[in-house]
């Protein structure tokens, strides 16, 4: 089902292309722009879900996977582009792919998934997400680098780090809270 919602989430599927497009081009400012617009579209999306209980399905598998998508992408391109660290870049994609495969399993193994971000998770989307347009801005001459940008780095890795454990272990908690209450039952 289409909704509101979802069509933004849609959106956001949609610029991931022309996010890279720009940046691959040197067009830093334009990517920058592009990014916020995509996140602007998420805050709208999961706000008008919420508020209109327009939530589906779709939406909350689709939304976790635009956001990836898009961040993912960006932060690969600007490392690739020596805009940030590779191992910044392991880092993310690490994280990313933990998650994604812990969740796959979790849902092959014991049942469906049903992902909430922790507030640890929602500080390091925003910090990932600052740190972005920070070095898009940097770039497109928008803000001048400096020692913040380092600080930026290092603040998100250590989000990075801390998010990811706190999935392992909520994760590993459930599963094994899952499989004692199978083996009670059967």
């Amino acid at each position: 089902m289409i909704n509101l919602p979802n069509g933004l989430t849609l959106l956001r599927f949609a610029l991931v292309p022309a996010i890279a497009v720009q940046l691959l081009q040197g067009e830093y400012g334009v990517a920058c722009v592009l990014f916020i617009v995509s996140a602007l579209s998420d805050l709208a999306d999961g706000m008008i879900a919420r508020h209109w209980n327009q939530r589906t399905r779709f939406g909350a598998v689709a939304d976790p996977l635009a956001d990836k998508l898009t961040m993912l992408t960006v932060t690969v391109l600007l490392t690739v582009q020596h805009g940030l660290p590779w191992w910044f870049a392991v880092a993310v994609v690490l994280r990313d792919g933990l998650i994604m495969v812990g969740a796959l399993a979790y849902h092959l193994l014991i049942g469906p998934v049903e992902m909430a971000p922790s507030r640890i998770s929602k500080l390091n989307t925003a910090l990932e997400f600052s740190l972005l347009v920070a070095v898009m801005a940097i770039r497109a001459g928008y803000v001048p680098d400096g020692v913040w940008r380092q600080a930026l780095l290092v603040t998100t890795l250590v989000t990075i780090a801390l998010s990811g454990g706190h999935y392992v272990l909520v994760w590993s908690r459930k599963a094994t809270q899952s499989q004692s209450g199978a083996t009670r039952d059967g």
